[in-house]
């Protein structure tokens, strides 16, 4: 007996299949004007807009802030106390929301302890496989690991258990670890260049010492050695006996009086080790950075030749491969190494790992290995490192969100990633992603376009539908859809070269290359084939050379684009000099701070697990200043009011009249060059998108007096109308006598450039070479490599 199929009518829909919609309402987080959108379950949708629209504060800053805000909430006070506090968006509604997993552009962390392998799960497996079938066995998965010291310990334990029962126990403990006991497992030990500290031939008297800020008045660091007893400050510094030497370089703290006050000496050594060396080079001032570099050489450790690993840890061996060996393998050869291994002991790990490395692979992420350090991975392969852990997994009905998932992606790797997004998708899941690319807008089920404007002209939803509609739809985005940039008719001629001989680093086959100087250089090549080891690790260093790489700014809610461009150091200086007062009663974070909230313009009351609570301050009304500062008028304006100017006011402001400063104007003037002229000078670093971030340091960048620009993928988080913008940019900065070398993957880029260099063929040991050199226009026409395939295709050659 046959049952007719079930239809629609004989089946009513269920209650639960109704809640097909992400609903949100009111959304007003930073510049969002009450925005409202519905957002479909289980399909792909694509948020566009140019840079600093509200792309990112809708999408990881409402929706998926609040889905983990909601996550964390199931669990007890207790362990909420350990995870960090969020509050709740400000938002009306926010209805349908799913579980979210964001997979940010954030660099992985730049510890030096930290690798691919450590920042993802295959290390630790390759040390559990390691420590089960290594020969010989040499200990736990611990003893394979570079980050774990070998400890030893022993003495008596006692035990408490009742006034009657209290006794020491004898114990011993020994833990074997896998660090290199000379480099500490860092792979690197520094030595401290003694000729960058101190002029040997002058006496401590004479200013023997060549350290930034060591004043010879200073109590805390020259007269200490001068007046400390334990040295002659009037003898060269050549002529101390071994002993004076060991003590001025390497003496333990010890307590002296220096005119009735006790302070601490500290031989040379630690003492600069530690006022400069522990802290983060990136976040110490320009001349302070310099000094550092100068003095500090950085070798690799003699001890395990660069493996981290102690020479135990490197003498167990499956198949005469040791962990260090596998760990400096490519990881597509890894792959196929672990393939070969068939024990079943070790059946389900070997099963894992292989899945992790076959998924670096399928990402495009082959070229590695595991031993590289993750802080020196781009934006665009950290985020993809960290799909990894994505991508073979079971759940469904979640929502994954993607922030420009192709940044750093040659035209021909951007195809495997809409794969990907679409595999993610029709696993049931929704996908969320901020992006710019035309190629993967184009992959989007339904797209939202936000706009039309950057910053206070943006933050309202321009556009809501599909990809056809977007072309037709007459938005920002939709205009420059269909945007191509047509070849050069003519070049520029170079005006010398920067000859690079030999070059090895990272995957480069002994690389010889001219690149032209005085005109627009595009370096490009499919992911890992080499770009960013060729510019940023064969250029030699000084010679005029200004690199603006992909490195996150350094800053906190206090700084912000006044303080971090210097722009705040002239007009600060301004409005001393016309009220007659010190400088510094114009900084928030000096004397002119409101004494109440310290100048931070609001109050934090930590609320422990739960979200702490921001208050606009009551004394100075978010102002950041003393009452009696804001008495104080420039131009007809207080420095609170300078602050809360846009970027295109104040050039105006300063620009002319008696508020006239051309040092404050120059920075200005920099500032809305790279298209940053709606910022606000008093806003939070903290607030600003990515895109927005690399053109803040590129701006900085153009003030340093260099010939030769070296940009790393300027067109990253930039939107396809503010791409022309940065080729107008670069166009000046040629003409100015400059010469431009930039690494990008844009077609617009390579279009526009006078020559181009391009690698490959492939990536990792499959690249690292050049495989074409000349304009763009005999690039298209050979069509010799993929590069030229896809900018032929580009230009509708």
């Amino acid at each position: 007996m046959s049952m007719a199929p079930r239809t629609d009518t004989q089946s009513p829909a269920h209650v639960a299949d109704r809640h097909d919609l992400i609903r949100v309402h009111g959304a007003r987080v930073n510049n969002l004007q009450d925005v409202s959108i519905e957002i479909p379950k289980r399909r792909l949708t694509v948020f566009t807009g140019v840079s600093g629209s509200g792309k990112s504060s809708l999408v990881f800053h409402t929706i998926a802030a609040e889905s983990q805000r909601l996550i964390n909430e199931t669990y007890s006070a207790f362990v909420q106390g350990f995870m960090p506090t969020l509050a709740r968006p400000e938002v009306d509604v926010l209805d349908g929301l799913t579980t979210a997993i964001i997979v940010d552009q954030q660099r992985l962390g730049a510890d030096p302890r930290s690798t691919v392998g450590t920042a993802t799960d295959a290390n630790a497996m390759l040390r559990i496989l390691f420590s089960r079938l290594g020969q010989p066995h040499i200990g736990s998965p611990h003893a394979f690991a570079f980050n774990v010291p070998t400890v030893r310990a022993s003495g008596a334990l006692t035990v408490d258990r009742g006034a009657a029962k209290t006794r020491a126990v004898k114990k011993t403990f020994t833990r074997t670890g896998g660090m290199c006991t000379r480099c500490e497992g860092r792979g690197t030990v520094s030595d401290i260049d003694l000729t960058q500290l101190y002029d040997d031939s002058k006496s401590i008297a004479e200013g023997a010492f060549t350290i930034p800020g060591w004043k010879s008045d200073s109590f805390w660091t020259v007269r200490v050695y001068a007046e400390s007893g334990l040295l002659d400050p009037h003898k060269p510094i050549r002529k101390f006996t071994k002993r004076e030497m060991q003590d001025f370089l390497y003496r333990e703290p010890t307590k002296v009086k220096v005119e009735g006050v006790n302070l601490t000496y500290e031989g040379l050594i630690p003492k600069i080790q530690k006022s400069f060396l522990s802290k983060d080079k990136e976040a110490l001032q320009p001349h302070i950075r310099a000094f550092v570099e100068r003095a500090v050489t950085f070798t690799t450790c003699p001890e395990c030749d660069g493996t981290r690993l102690s020479e135990a840890a490197r003498s167990s061996r499956i198949d005469g491969i040791n962990i260090a060996d596998a760990c400096a393998m490519q990881i597509s050869d890894l792959a196929g190494w672990v393939r070969g291994r068939d024990e079943p002991t070790v059946a389900p790990l070997l099963t894992a790992l292989r899945g992790t490395l076959d998924s670096f692979v399928e990402i495009g992420l082959g070229y590695l290995s595991l031993d590289r350090p993750s802080g020196t991975l781009s934006g665009g392969e950290a985020q993809r490192v960290k799909m990894i852990r994505h991508l073979g997994s079971s759940l469904t009905d979640t929502t994954y969100v993607f922030d420009e998932p192709t940044a750093g992606l040659h035209p021909h790797d951007i195809q495997r990633m809409n794969d990907l997004l679409l595999r993610l998708r029709d696993k049931g899941n929704t996908v969320l992603v901020v992006e710019h690319k035309p190629q993967t807008i184009a992959i989007a089920d339904h797209v939202v376009d936000l706009g039309p404007g950057a910053g206070t002209a943006g933050g309202t939803v321009c556009f809501e539908g599909t990809v056809e509609g977007l072309r037709a739809g007459g938005t920002v985005t939709g205009r420059h859809l269909g945007d191509r940039t047509a070849l050069k008719e003519t070049v520029r001629k170079p005006t010398g070269k920067l000859p690079v001989r030999g070059a090895t680093t990272h995957n480069l086959q002994d690389v010889d290359v001219d690149i032209p100087l005085g005109v627009l250089a595009v370096v490009t090549g499919v992911a890992g084939s080499g770009k960013s080891s060729l510019v940023h690790g064969s250029i030699p260093a000084g010679s005029g050379v200004v690199s603006v790489d992909q490195g996150a700014i350094k800053g906190s809610r206090r700084s912000n684009p006044a303080t971090y461009t210097g722009l705040l150091e002239p007009i600060r200086k301004a409005f001393a000099k016309a009220n007659g007062v010190k400088p510094g009663l114009f900084s928030a974070n000096s004397e002119g701070a409101c004494p109440h909230c310290n100048g931070a313009g609001v109050i934090y009351t930590d609320l422990a697990m739960m979200a702490g609570v921001a208050t606009t301050c009551e004394e100075c009304e978010g102002k950041r200043f003393e009452a009696s500062v804001l008495d104080h008028h420039f131009g007809g304006r207080d420095i609170s009011e300078v602050l809360a100017m846009s970027v295109a006011q104040a050039e105006e402001f300063f620009g002319d009249g008696e508020a006239r400063t051309p040092a404050a104007h120059r920075i200005l003037g920099r500032l809305a060059d790279v298209g940053l002229g709606y910022l606000h000078l008093g806003q939070p670093l903290t607030t600003l998108s990515g895109g927005e971030r690399q053109r803040l340091k590129l701006a900085t960048h153009m003030a340093e007096k260099g010939g030769i620009y070296v940009l790393d993928e300027p067109t990253a988080g930039l939107h396809l109308a503010d791409v022309e913008q940065l080729l107008g940019l670069l166009d000046r900065l040629v003409d100015s006598g400059k010469s431009v070398i930039v690494v990008e993957h844009h077609p617009a880029v390579m279009a526009h450039a006078d020559w181009i260099i391009d690698l490959g063929p492939g990536a990792g040991h499959d690249g690292g070479r050049i495989v074409f050199e000349g304009t763009p226009t005999d690039l298209v026409t050979t069509r010799s490599t993929l590069t030229g395939e896809h900018l032929a295709a580009y230009v509708g050659a």
